[in-house]
Parts: structure tokens; C-alpha cells; sequence
């Protein structure tokens, strides 16, 4: 078993999730949106992901959730540095993990 693999299927899954509620909760948006505001005060420079998070919150929010579920380099990248913790609660969390890893267990 590829565990990068599964944590990347996962955090995959864990913004899937975030993006369906962001739509109906847009304050989930706000949230993040204040939080990258936080770390782009917190150090000078600010660091890469907090720039390009920045740069991705400021679209409207069908986009944003179209970028959470993206399979390119860059969303890869940033969903490592995802500004959106606790968006989704410890149950909802291990959920899609075990629902992630029995679905990756089940595929040859």
C-alpha cells in the first residue's frame, strides 16, 4: 500500500467534503479567508502557500470549491497547508478516513 498515496486520496476527500459545505455554508469561506489573512500578517515575507491561498480565496466560491477538489500540482500542494481546519468535525474526519482507506484497500 502506497501510504503517500492514501493521504493524498484522503486530503482529497477531506476538501471534497469541506467544498459541499463551503457551498452551502459560505462561512466556511470566511473563516478560511481570515485565517490566511493571519499568516500573511505573521511573517514578512509571507511564505508561498499563504500568498497562493490568499491569491485562491479571493475568487468567488464556486470556484474556490472547484480548486479544493482539483488533481493538479498546485492543489496538491496547498492542500497540505489547507486553511480550512476544523471546518469539518473529528467524527466527519475519521469518516472519510476509514471510508478513504477501505476504498483504497480495495483496489488492486
Amino acid at each position: 500500500m502506497d501510504l503517500h498515496q492514501l493521504g493524498e486520496e484522503r486530503s482529497l476527500a477531506y476538501h471534497g467534503a469541506i467544498a459541499e459545505r463551503m457551498l452551502r455554508k459560505p462561512e466556511v469561506l470566511e473563516a478560511a479567508r481570515r485565517r490566511v489573512a493571519g499568516w500573511l500578517e505573521a511573517q514578512d515575507p509571507p511564505p508561498f502557500y499563504a500568498r497562493k491561498w490568499s491569491e485562491i480565496l479571493a475568487r468567488d466560491l464556486s470556484s474556490v470549491a472547484a480548486f479544493l477538489t482539483e488533481r493538479t500540482e498546485l492543489a496538491v500542494e496547498l492542500r497540505q497547508s489547507s486553511p480550512f481546519a476544523g471546518a469539518l468535525s473529528p467524527q466527519e474526519r475519521w469518516k472519510i478516513h476509514r471510508e478513504t482507506r477501505e476504498r483504497f484497500e480495495g483496489t488492486p
